[in-house]
């Protein structure tokens, strides 16, 4: 069995365990946090759904992608924020109820939201040939692998709140080493397409990373949120459910190139974070805030 036999196989398995994980660690006062702050909810969902897309597909014009490329950028930008996200925020000062909210609804719209994005990008980017591939079966089998475990975990949550503790460390460490192995297959399977376009495809990534972050985090200080907010939708922004996009790539949509803009950013993007959040750690400690300090001195 080839190791891209195992990977279609395993990975929706995978998937599907990782999504429980997630939904294990929600209930239902997740959701009800919205009616307490629906606009930084609403704020988060809007720069999520529409701007990150947007800010996405500007890059595949920007860059002037192949269409595969191109692709695979959108359902990077159709995967909702990560658990990861939580962690970062809480490190830097952000509000992590507000984060595990966002990632609460989004989990649950995601299933809606990326068939209809993946529906555009192959009808856009890809001829009509390519395009047949992604039929309704395809989108009920991304509604059933994103949401119903996340129901389930949520439904596991309420009744045996005690099960959450006792599986949160492990499935945290197999959502990681999978997410790594994955990204190494992926890396190995397009290794002349990356080191050939590595400055173009690194580049592109690390833009997206920081533009993401920034969007997230500009959204929140536009609208007047508190300090703490925008950092936490910023986070919920910029770090991306990669494993989800690269199951899409590899499981639904059956191409390996589609997954490298994916596999760039899961490498990127914890770099990234984590010097932002050693950024805003050290402001903090100043007794500053990002505005101020980087606001120039005369």
């Amino acid at each position: 069995m080839t190791t891209e036999t195992i990977i279609q196989t395993l990975l929706p398995a995978a998937l599907a365990l990782i999504m429980f994980s997630l939904g294990v660690t929600l209930s239902r006062e997740d959701f009800r946090r919205f009616l307490m702050a629906p606009k930084a909810v609403l704020t988060g969902l809007f720069v999520q759904i529409i701007l990150i897309p947007c800010f996405a597909y500007l890059l595949t014009r920007v860059f002037r992608l192949d269409p595969e490329l191109s692709v695979g950028l959108m359902l990077l930008a159709a995967s909702p924020g990560g658990v990861s996200a939580n962690l970062f925020s809480h490190f830097s000062g952000g509000d992590v109820a507000l984060n595990i909210t966002l990632t609460a609804i989004n989990s649950v719209l995601a299933a809606f939201t990326i068939p209809a994005l993946v529906y555009f990008s192959l009808r856009h980017f890809m001829n009509q040939s390519q395009f047949i591939g992604f039929q309704f079966g395809k989108m009920i089998e991304v509604f059933l692998i994103v949401l119903i475990p996340v129901v389930i975990g949520m439904i596991v949550n309420e009744r045996f709140p005690k099960f959450k503790e006792s599986i949160e460390k492990p499935f945290n460490v197999f959502a990681i080493t999978f997410l790594v192995f994955i990204v190494i297959v992926a890396i190995k399977k397009e290794f002349t397409l990356i080191s050939q376009s590595f400055v173009e495809i690194g580049i592109m990534t690390l833009i997206f990373n920081l533009g993401s972050l920034g969007l997230g985090y500009a959204a929140g200080k536009a609208l007047k949120l508190t300090e703490a907010q925008a950092i936490g939708i910023g986070f919920e922004i910029g770090i991306h459910n990669v494993t989800l996009g690269l199951f899409l790539a590899y499981s639904i949509l059956g191409n390996t190139r589609f997954a490298v803009p994916g596999a760039c950013y899961a490498v990127m993007m914890y770099v990234v974070a984590g010097a932002v959040t050693l950024l805003l750690r050290m402001r903090k400690r100043s007794g500053l805030t990002p505005a101020e300090a980087t606001a120039p001195k005369f």
